[in-house]
This record gives structure tokens, sequence and C-alpha cells, in this order.
């Protein structure tokens, strides 16, 4: 198994590409079932869950095979209707392919989803609109089996909550349906605007796009003709180059980047002390005469992203000062605090809240990454940690960042992946 070694007290400098949006990607991907055509993607990361869903598709079925740069996805051979545990088991977002499938054949089982253990991520309010849409859903043996012989019809849904994952599946879903389907309480997520606007380019009328109010027209279940398209940066990948930038107090340029998907983590960071250079691409971080504490609640876009949470609480043990980092999303997004403890963080927590005071001198250790942004919050620890710090199990960072030891090394970083 592999892990991250790296030496602290480091500072950067110079330029990190960002790579497309994992986010983006695995709704992306899973659209194509929706497509009579080979779809032509661009700007697709080489992470592990893209490979996990990709997987998914071949054994469906589809054929998927990357040329040059792009990846070509052909779902026009799919026969398979059943999203079977193995692979289903090691991502969540694996559900996105519900809604596709569904309202493509009238029939599909999938495996009820594993991932990141941070918190209870129910996708009852996937089933729930789903079967407003005329299905019929059972739970069978750890397996989501649905039905609708006659198509799912269009009609109106409002979401309890607002749900990232449950958006996207819901407007597949409402895609193919037979009329037209209103979602109300929709996420505004870049990545679920990308999915609205690169089917409403493939000829799938939505409406209210980028808003909390969608309205889709429904194509009577014919498949549609999906248009090449680039996936979006990576705003949360973006976001961590700039912690990284932050917590070494050095300056660093991201490139590829996207400013507006950005705004509440640009706020933080300004808010911080830290001065930011922004393109229409780029975004450059300077280095701030202190770094000030800061107090952060996470919330659905447009608010601060919960995938930043662990990464500001490493950020924060270098401030002067107490910061307060209140989590509202997930329940055990704080299995990172233990390890930055381990290093000599000062860290408490009260429920959802944790109350870091600062400034810390941290120390290089052995930690262990517990999901995907916690394992990007010891890599920066690590970064001004004194010593050597041994990140094991970064299967997790593996699953979201596409060669974060290779684009560290390329602006300073003394880090190496080992095997152990």
């Amino acid at each position: 198994m592999d892990y991250l070694q790296l030496k602290g007290s480091q500072s950067l400098s110079g330029e990190i590409k960002i790579s497309g949006a994992k986010n983006a990607s695995l709704p992306l991907i899973a659209m194509t079932i929706l497509a009579k055509n080979n779809v032509k993607i661009s700007n697709l990361p080489h992470v592990a869950d893209i490979n996990t869903l990709l997987k998914l598709l071949s054994n469906l079925g589809a054929t998927c095979e990357r040329n040059n740069g792009y990846m070509h996805v052909d779902t026009s051979t799919l026969h398979e209707t059943k999203a079977t545990y193995d692979i289903v088991k090691t991502m969540r977002a694996s559900i996105l392919v519900l809604g596709p499938l569904l309202a493509r054949f009238g029939k599909c089982e999938v495996s009820l989803p594993g991932g990141c253990a941070i918190g209870q991520r129910p996708v009852d309010l996937h089933l729930k609109a789903l079967e407003q849409m005329g299905a019929n859903i059972e739970i069978k043996s750890g397996y989501i089996e649905a039905t609708a012989p006659n198509g799912l019809q269009g009609c109106d849904i409002i979401f309890d909550k607002i749900t990232v994952t449950g958006t996207a599946n819901i407007v597949m879903a409402a895609s193919l349906a037979n009329g037209i389907t209103n979602i109300t309480n929709a996420a505004r997520e870049p990545e679920v605007v990308q999915l609205c606007e690169i089917l409403n380019k493939s000829g799938v009328k939505i409406e209210g796009i980028g808003s909390a109010i969608l309205t889709i027209s429904g194509t009577n279940g014919k498949l549609i003709d999906i248009v090449d398209f680039s996936v979006i940066p990576d705003r949360i990948e973006a976001g961590t180059y700039l912690c990284a930038g932050a917590i070494t107090n050095s300056k660093l340029t991201i490139i590829n980047a996207d400013p507006s998907h950005l705004g509440a983590v640009l706020a933080k960071l300004e808010e911080m002390g830290f001065s930011i250079e922004s393109s229409l691409d780029s975004i450059t971080i300077h280095p701030a005469d202190e770094i000030k504490p800061v107090k952060i609640i996470t919330q659905e876009y447009p608010a601060f992203p919960t995938d930043m949470q662990a990464q500001f609480m490493a950020l924060a043990t270098q401030a002067n000062g107490v910061s307060i980092i209140e989590e509202k999303l997930f329940e055990n997004r704080f299995m990172h605090v233990s390890e930055l403890q381990r290093m000599g963080a000062d860290i408490s927590l009260n429920g959802h809240t944790a109350t870091v005071s600062g400034k810390t001198k941290l120390s290089g250790t052995d930690v262990m990454a517990t999901d995907l942004r916690a394992s990007s919050a010891l890599v920066l620890a690590g970064l001004i940690a004194d010593g050597t710090t041994d990140i094991h199990r970064i299967y997790h960072l593996d699953r979201g960042y596409d060669s974060l030891d290779k684009k560290l090394q390329n602006v300073g970083v003394d880090i190496v992946r080992l095997s152990e």
C-alpha cells in the first residue's frame, strides 16, 4: 500500500495546473447513459473515482477509451442494468447511474452505495423523487430495485433538503421522462450547472440553470445526441493548493482555475490576511503580514464548501488567535482532528463545532488519512511541520486528487510516494 512522505518547513513558488473537477466528471460520465452517440469528453482527471465509474459503465456494456487526452464513451451497446456491489461499495457517486438507467431502460438494480465514512448521506431523496415520477422502488438484499414500465413521468418535485447528487440524478432521469419536471430546492453547485448546460446544448430544454428551481422538458424516452464537452476545473483542488500557498505563507499561482467558482473560499483567505490576484483562469495568492483567525460555517453552494473545511482547519493552526469552524452538512467530518492533534495542533471539539487555537508548532509524525479531504489536510499540515510526516492510507487521496505529489514537487515540496 502506498504512502506519502514529506519534509516540512518549506516555502513554495511557481504554478500548479488544476485538473478537471472530479465532482463534475462523475455525473457527466453517468449522463452518457442517455446518449445515442459516442461522447467525447476532455479534461477528465486521472483519479480513482473516475476509473471506478468508467469500470462500472464498462461492466454494463459501454465502451470507454482514452485517446490523445480525450475520453470516448459509447453507451449504445449497454445491455446490463445492474450496478453490482463490488464496484458501488467503493464510491457513493455510483448512485448517479440510477436515474439515467431507469429513464432509459425502465428498470435497473443499483447496489446501495459506499465511499468515505464522513456521515450519513442517505439516498432516500433520490428514491422519493423517482417514486413521484412513477417508479416502483424496492430495497432487496442491499440493492435498489427500480422499475418504470411505462416510463418516468414529469412532475413537481420539492427536495426536503439540498442534495447535489440527488439533483443530478433527477435532472438526468427527467431528461428522458414524459412531460415536464419541476425541481424546487435544487442544488446550485457549478458541477450541477455544467450538467444542465450540456444537456441543454444537447437538446433537452432546461430552464432556471444555476437557480434553485429547474424546469426540465423530457424527450419522452428518446435518447439524445450529447455534444462534445470539456470538464470544468476542480474548485476543491484549486482551493486545496491555495491553502498550500497560504499555510506556507508563499506566493503561489494556480492556472486552469475558475475564480467565479471559489467566491467563499477566496473571501475567507482574504479575511485571514492573504491578498488574492485573479484573472479569467488563474489565481495567485500572496503572503500575509499576519495570518488572522477565521470563523467558518459550511453550507451548500455558494456558501463555504464542506469539502474545504479540513484544509482550512490545517491552515487555522497557523493563525494568530482562535478560529471557529462549524460543520453543518456532515456529522462525521472531523475525523482528521485527532491526526492533526498528533502533529501538535490545539483543536477542541464540541458537537459540530471545532475550536482551533493558533499559532501552534506542528511536528512531523505518522498519520493516517480517514477520508478524501482529510488526506489533503494532513498534507498541508506536513508542509509546515518540523521533520518528516508519513501519511498512510492515501488511497483516499487518490480518489480525488490528480498527481498531487508530482504537482507539489513542481513547486518545491520535498514529497515522495513510497510503498509499505
